[in-house]
């Protein structure tokens, strides 16, 4: 597919020049990737790494404040951060310190200590639901605050908005499609109708989420206050939450918000940002500073029900590992030293920049495309206006162009996340880098724009 105000040509040879110097900088890492091949499903680890445009995986030696050794010598700012897991950098000396104690204290024993009523307490304080439960992804925690709901309403459909991400649960592979809900593409159905369990309805279509709630058989909406997947920033409309609150409310539908990957939006997320009141949050990856870790909090009433549900067994909520002192030490030292106002301030400056300068260049090339930010995260999407739904964005414009640039800045030294190209930005992260994005992102465009 082609990209409005791109060269093609040029595109094609820069792509396979970038390609190529990769693969030449980097002999160490292609040969243990072609070791992996015998162990690892696609000679990785993880089957998404194949998707990233490099090709030949980034083999990352050790990570420390925002930047990347790799086992060929090359260093990288990382403004990818792991897609939020490392929000607050790799190596930040209060979670490193917090860890270190820890870990000659115990990492876990299945009982509690002080700092998980801390934690849940400042989870509280921040994001205003009385009482909150460990996990350990923020895959779980939508997991267990789904079957929450389940029980809560004695209804099992749940409602997601067309092409989000929750984490790898199947009933949210789903996409919304002129037949009706399907199956996300190459997603086989693993033996779960997705048309029985999940309805799709598009984000900001309020008329569209009226029908969906009104057979009274939706257990949960759950949802991103504001998306970010796509490689653009999908804002609500002026009243939109107003409805998906009063709408939920008189369907008798629990709101269950995923703030895992908007924190970047303020220390209190979007439920605090935008004002927002659900039943249910869940939260992963950036609360424990990138050790497994999520949480999931709840009102009064639902609460209620978990206390009933579980008295006298486990119904399928936590596990073992879920709550762990090491875990729970360094959310305590995320919530109370880490994400703060001040940390905030120095991460939303350096994103302004950083939009800043892409916008500029844009704007000089005339190119139709535009910047979305929320707070410390920024992405580009190759579209004139913010889309105000995801399925705009598919199929996906730019492709083979955001594989360019990617690989562009890497080898150069700057490396964005791996599936969207969107930028984070850290307590750790520095302006020079900042800089340097712009001098080079401006340096590639001038060489791709079509005259």
């Amino acid at each position: 597919m082609t990209t409005p105000g791109i060269d093609e040509d040029r595109l094609a040879r820069l792509l396979e020049r970038e390609r190529a110097a990769w693969i030449e900088g980097r002999p160490k890492a292609a040969a243990l990737h072609e070791r992996a091949r015998a162990s690892q499903v696609h000679g990785t680890p993880h089957h998404w790494v194949r998707q990233f445009p490099p090709p030949v995986p980034l083999v990352v030696e050790r990570a420390e404040g925002v930047r990347l050794h790799d086992t060929d010598g090359h260093v990288y700012a990382d403004f990818g951060l792991a897609a939020t897991a490392a929000l607050w950098g790799h190596t930040h000396p209060a979670v490193v310190e917090a860890l270190r104690d820890q870990l000659g204290r115990g990492t876990i024993t299945m009982w509690p200590g002080e700092d998980h009523v801390w934690v849940t307490e400042e989870l509280s304080r921040r994001f205003g639901l009385p009482y909150w439960q460990f996990a350990v992804s923020g895959t779980d925690a939508n997991r267990f605050a789904l079957v929450l709901a389940r029980v809560a309403t004695g209804r099992e459909k749940i409602l997601v908005f067309n092409r989000a991400y929750h984490g790898a649960l199947e009933p949210t592979y789903v996409v919304l499609t002129a037949d009706g809900v399907a199956p996300e593409p190459g997603v086989d159905m693993g033996g779960i109708d997705v048309r029985r369990t999940t309805e799709v309805v598009e984000f900001n279509d309020v008329p569209a989420l009226e029908r969906a709630l009104a057979g009274g058989d939706i257990a949960a909406v759950l949802a991103e206050p504001v998306m970010t997947n796509g490689g653009a920033v999908i804002r609500p409309e002026p009243g939109f939450h107003a409805a998906l609150r009063s709408l939920t409310r008189e369907a008798g539908t629990l709101l269950l918000f995923d703030e895992t990957q908007t924190i970047p939006a303020g220390p209190g997320g979007c439920v605090r940002e935008l004002g927002l009141e659900p039943d249910l949050i869940a939260m992963g990856k950036f609360v424990a500073a990138g050790i497994p870790a999520g949480v999931y909090g709840m009102s009064e009433e639902v609460a209620a029900v978990a206390a009933r549900y579980t008295e006298h067994g486990d119904g399928g909520l936590g596990s073992t590992l879920a709550g762990g002192a090491l875990a729970v030490r360094a959310m305590r030292t995320v919530l109370g030293e880490v994400m703060t106002d001040k940390a905030y301030a120095h991460m939303n400056r350096l994103a302004e920049r950083y939009a800043g300068d892409v916008a500029a260049v844009i704007e000089r090339h005339g190119l139709p495309w535009h910047v979305g930010r929320l707070g410390a995260r920024v992405s580009y999407a190759f579209m004139p206006e913010p889309p105000r739904n995801a399925g705009s964005l598919y199929p996906k414009p730019g492709g083979s162009l955001r594989a360019a640039l990617w690989l562009f800045l890497a080898n150069r030294g700057i490396v964005l996340n791996g599936m969207s190209g969107a930028a984070l930005f850290s307590p750790l992260s520095e302006e020079a880098d900042v800089v340097r994005h712009g001098e080079l992102f401006a340096e590639v465009i001038a060489e791709l724009a079509a005259v």
